[in-house]
């Protein structure tokens, strides 16, 4: 009983200190200043991303770890898990500052037994199907343009954490092949707008960078390598969202850090029961 009564307590205290928490702004403004750090810490990124796309390079962010490492995500990889990691940018000149925002960047990984790269792109830039592919987090979608390799997508996100967040937002990607048996593909955000009352009748986008700031910018960077036996599929996602409010970091904090890992592991999971699904039919 005694343990009951703690628990109700708890829940009572933690309900009251919830209550009583100053609520974030209901709207804050991107900065120039951080839009240009955010620029930065891309560049930089990229700069990485070019040597382990050469000949040689580490093609897999997995292929850079050292042993025993390097074998133990591998074994999780094959027995069907998704493996994130957290990584960061350092930029020697301290050009990457982004006052009022926090850059996120993750890179995640999993592999699709049995299933060829041909087949993995087929549902990748399946986009008109996107929304079934990888809902609930991807409420419509749609490919504006395509020519070639080159892409102009629209999705309507929505994402559920204590509050719902819906974001109308168009990308720009590019794929590209090497050889029979890898690939990778950039997508670019090109806007983000919070969408306020979804589906009722008072409807409204916010004007971007004048928002909740829950997402500013998203890039996601692709590689595709087809084993002969099945495909590792890895994305690695830099992200730009608002700062943790004043006096709110123990509160805030860990939920706007948990989201695009969150996020990351879904999408990677649902492509590949995308992958495996068509492969049934």
């Amino acid at each position: 009983m005694r343990k009951i009564l703690r628990g109700a307590c708890g829940q009572m205290a933690l309900a009251s200190l919830l209550a009583a928490a100053p609520a974030p702004d209901p709207a804050v403004e991107l900065q120039p200043e951080a839009v240009r750090g955010f620029d930065r810490y891309v560049q930089l990124t990229e700069q990485r991303m070019k040597a382990e796309l050469a000949p040689g390079g580490n093609f897999l962010w997995v292929e850079g770890l050292s042993e025993p490492r390097r074998g133990e995500i591998y074994g999780r990889l094959q027995r069907g898990e998704v493996v994130s990691a957290k990584l960061e940018t350092k930029d020697p000149a301290g050009g990457s500052r982004t006052p009022g925002a926090l850059i996120h960047h993750w890179v995640g990984t999993v592999f699709i037994a049995g299933a060829t790269l041909a087949q993995v792109l087929a549902v990748v830039e399946d986009y008109d199907r996107h929304a079934e592919y990888y809902k609930p987090e991807v409420v419509q979608s749609k490919t504006i343009a395509h020519s070639g390799d080159d892409y102009k997508v629209h999705y309507r996100l929505r994402k559920k954490k204590i509050i719902t967040i819906i974001l109308d937002t168009d990308y720009e990607v590019h794929r590209h092949l090497l050889g029979g048996a890898r690939a990778y593909s950039d997508s670019y955000s090109t806007r983000i707008a919070q969408v306020e009352h979804a589906g009722e009748p008072g409807e409204v986008e916010l004007p971007p960078g004048k928002d909740g700031g829950y997402l500013w910018r998203l890039n996601s960077y692709w590689r595709y390598f087809d084993t002969g036996h099945g495909v590792y599929v890895q994305c690695e996602a830099v992200s730009l969202t608002r700062d943790i409010p004043t006096g709110l970091g123990w509160l805030i904090g860990p939920f706007i850090e948990s989201v695009p890992k969150e996020s990351l592991e879904f999408t990677l999971q649902s492509t590949r029961d995308a992958v495996l699904r068509k492969e049934r039919k």
